[in-house]
Formats: structure tokens, C-alpha cells, sequence
């Protein structure tokens, strides 16, 4: 959550990869060593644009580390998220995305 100009995650410190300000870092802004740490290992994808350093669990607008700050922008990366959590359960579940939209 952030609220005025200051994220509020320290909650998440310890278990969600956090910038220096306490932003959530989301998609190839967790670097290429992700894929090489657990609970990556294994499986086989980058991270989605606005997946987190777990697997499965999104962040979107302002908390957001490199995000543009703007209610527009919020709105859209949530859009963006339902679609992605969608893809990540449907792999958990053996669907994919392709098999999806046919």
C-alpha cells in the first residue's frame, strides 16, 4: 500500500524483494540472478512484468518500485496482473495460455 508518498511494505521485508525506498521490485528489475534462486529455480519462465521475487504473487501502481506514480497507470498494471495471475494458476493447474484462448 502506499499512501501520500511512502510506500507502506515494510511488512513484506524478509519475504518480498523491496528497493533501498521500500518499493517492491517486480519483473526484470529483479535481475537475471532470480532465476537462479529459489523458488525460482526450476521453473522454466522469467518473472511476469509485475510478478514479485515470489512466484505467483503481483504487485501494481505506486508501491510498485520504477512505477509512474499515476491512478491511470495503477489501474492498468491491476488489469495486467488479474490477466497474469490467471496464466501463473492455470500453469499450477496444467492449462496453458494458449489452450486458453482456443
Amino acid at each position: 500500500m502506499l499512501i501520500g508518498s511512502e510506500p507502506h511494505t515494510q511488512w513484506l521485508t524478509g519475504s518480498i524483494e523491496l528497493d533501498k525506498a521500500g518499493y517492491v521490485v517486480t519483473g526484470s528489475a529483479l535481475g537475471p540472478q532470480a532465476r537462479r534462486e529459489r523458488p525460482w529455480i526450476g521453473l522454466d519462465r522469467d518473472p511476469y512484468l509485475l510478478e514479485t521475487s515470489v512466484p505467483g504473487v503481483f504487485a501494481a501502481g505506486d508501491v510498485r518500485s520504477g512505477s509512474v506514480k499515476r491512478v491511470a497507470s495503477a489501474v492498468g498494471e491491476g488489469s495486467i496482473s488479474v490477466r497474469f495471475a490467471g496464466e501463473y494458476l492455470g500453469r499450477q493447474a496444467g492449462i496453458s495460455a494458449e489452450t486458453v484462448r482456443t
